[in-house]
Parts: C-alpha cells; sequence; structure tokens
C-alpha cells in the first residue's frame, strides 16, 4: 500500500511538470521576415502566408498575428510558413513582387501561382479553408485518401 501511495504522490507532482514540458515543445508556425526572401525558394515546399502591414502596430497586423499565433496545429499541417514585413521604406522584394496597401493577408499555393488577398484579418479556419480549395492541396488530399484507403 505504501509503495502505491508513494507512486500516486510522485505521479501527481511528476504529472504538471510533464504537461509543461509537453505544451513547451509543442510545435511553432514558422515566422520569417520578408527581409531577403523571395518566392521562388518555397516552391513545392512551402505555403506562404504573408503579412503585410505600414507598422508592427497596425492593430489589424497585430491581430492577425494573434489568430495565426492562436491556432498553429492546421497551418502547420497544411505546410504555411508565415512571412511578415512591416516596413514599407524597405521595398522587399515581396513588397516589390505583391504591391500590398496598407494592411494585406496574401495566401500562396505551393506552385506559386494560386494567391488570395484579404485587406482584413482572417482567422486560422478562414485560411485553411481557403489552402483547402486550392488545386495542389486538392491533389494532396486525394494522394493521402489514396493511401490510407489502399
Amino acid at each position: 500500500m505504501k509503495h502505491v501511495l508513494a507512486f500516486g504522490i510522485a505521479l501527481f507532482f511528476t504529472l504538471p511538470a510533464l504537461a509543461q514540458e509537453s505544451s513547451d515543445t509543442a510545435p511553432e508556425l514558422p515566422l520569417l521576415s520578408s527581409e531577403g526572401v523571395e518566392l521562388n525558394q518555397f516552391l513545392w515546399v512551402s505555403r506562404p502566408v504573408i503579412v503585410f502591414a505600414d507598422s508592427p502596430n497596425d492593430p489589424r497586423y497585430v491581430e492577425q498575428m494573434r489568430l495565426l499565433r492562436e491556432d498553429p496545429g492546421p497551418l502547420l499541417y497544411r505546410d504555411v510558413v508565415v512571412l511578415t514585413d512591416t516596413t514599407p521604406e524597405a521595398r522587399s522584394p515581396l513588397r516589390r513582387e505583391l504591391n500590398p496597401r496598407g494592411f494585406s493577408l496574401v495566401i500562396i499555393s505551393k506552385d506559386g501561382l494560386s494567391r488570395i488577398r484579404k485587406p482584413l484579418p482572417w482567422d486560422v479556419r478562414e485560411i485553411t479553408r481557403s489552402i483547402d480549395k486550392m488545386p495542389i492541396r486538392q491533389q494532396e488530399i486525394r494522394e493521402m485518401n489514396s493511401r490510407e484507403a489502399g
């Protein structure tokens, strides 16, 4: 009985530490500055989601980043990488290519062709629904389904 009690006490004190450890090691959404980044480096590898703003203090930018960090799992599952650009005066290659005005959310497919632009923040559910409608993602879903069936 003493052993069971000792084990229970040890477990009681260990579980919170394990829970904390697992939450600390949860995968994070890749967040990169757009400085020096070109879209072709993501072709067929990742889906860039680019968040533009004229300042990191723009309330829409702050809200968008909160929404992305809140639920990164579905985005990671879809190979999303988040690029941010809050310095229009730097004229990054992405800014020159996509020519945003103020706040802009741009979602790009793995093929680099399909692009969705939004002038307001979107939550993860809206972003993933849009990604799931893209042709390359549809092909990935079909391939996953055929592997699971076979």
